[in-house]
């Protein structure tokens, strides 16, 4: 067997137990989601070994999404964290046996506490499951590994039952992108969404010319400012115009030597499209897209105070 075939049977195994996971959903996932929506506290996912590596993505994928939560390893809860584990919050278990020695002896606790209690488990006959407020069933056929020893399958499975509750959240709970991106900060979406046009534009050392510039130094101005432009400013500051590479080019093309006699004025675009400083990115962003241009005036009054650009 190649290791194409190899990597196109473990495909399959694992597409097939995700796919299988439709026929284990029952009213426990509803009341799982429920349960969470109306939940005043915050959802702690638990699990150890590879069930803790799953359940720490979903964790974070919970809290990215708009759903309070974090992870706990079960053992340093044994031994302390469990001091953190308020009355009214989730708390999520993730074993493939349902016999996770680790985890089943933060059950007395949770039961004491007050606690609701989920459980993602491969058997739903299991002491977590049986133990649990509500169970989810993550049981695949087989696992992707030949020797059926390593979790591959099994953990597949349980890291889309978790996107599943997060996403039915999320619908739940109206989750717009710019709840996501204010979670986000570093990231593209947060960026775009979050950053006004002020955080982001060119405020100094501005290619800035008069009506009157001969073609030699506006062509100067364009080049050494770097933005492929040159603004158009009366003695005051406001916006007359802008000439771009492009704009000289074409001039070039049509009025070849007699250019060298043409001011900005001559090639300039009067009223160029601006943006005010304290407008989204995004915004801005799409004025750009829309327009087919890469950078975008920032005025005020009129009045030029930067520039923006993709």
């Amino acid at each position: 067997m190649t290791y194409k075939h190899i990597a196109e049977r473990v495909f399959k195994i694992e597409s097939d137990a995700i796919s299988a996971l439709a026929n284990n959903l029952d009213s426990n996932f509803t009341s799982s989601v429920d349960a969470m929506l109306n939940n005043s506290g915050r959802l702690i996912v638990c699990g150890m070994g590879k069930s803790g590596i799953i359940g720490r993505k979903i964790s974070a994928t919970f809290a990215s999404t708009g759903t309070q939560s974090f992870f706990m390893h079960p053992g340093e809860a044994f031994h302390g964290d469990l001091g953190m584990v308020n009355s009214e919050d989730i708390f999520l278990a993730i074993s493939n046996s349902g016999e996770t020695d680790e985890v089943l002896k933060l059950l007395p606790f949770l039961k004491e506490n007050g606690n609701l209690l989920v459980s993602m488990t491969g058997n739903k006959e299991s002491t977590l499951a049986k133990e649990s407020t509500f169970h989810l069933d993550i049981s695949v056929q087989k696992e992707a590994c030949p020797l059926a020893l390593a979790p591959t399958a099994s953990t597949t499975a349980t890291l889309a039952m978790g996107d599943a509750l997060a996403i039915a959240l999320m619908d739940a709970r109206r989750f717009k992108p710019e709840n996501f991106a204010r979670f986000h900060p570093g990231g593209s979406l947060g960026r775009l969404l979050l950053t006004k046009v002020k955080d982001e534009m060119i405020q100094h050392n501005l290619p800035v010319v008069s009506k009157g510039t001969c073609f030699v130094d506006l062509l100067h101005v364009i080049t050494s400012g770097e933005q492929g432009l040159a603004i158009v400013v009366d003695v005051n500051g406001y916006i007359e115009g802008v000439v771009t590479d492009g704009d000289v080019r074409r001039a070039m093309e049509s009025h070849k030597s007699s250019i060298f006699l043409m001011t900005s004025q001559d090639l300039m675009t009067s009223a160029p499209i601006t943006i005010g400083p304290n407008e989204l990115l995004s915004y801005g962003i799409s004025i750009m897209d829309n327009n087919n241009i890469n950078k975008l005036v920032v005025s005020v009054d009129e009045k030029l105070v930067g520039i923006l650009r993709k």
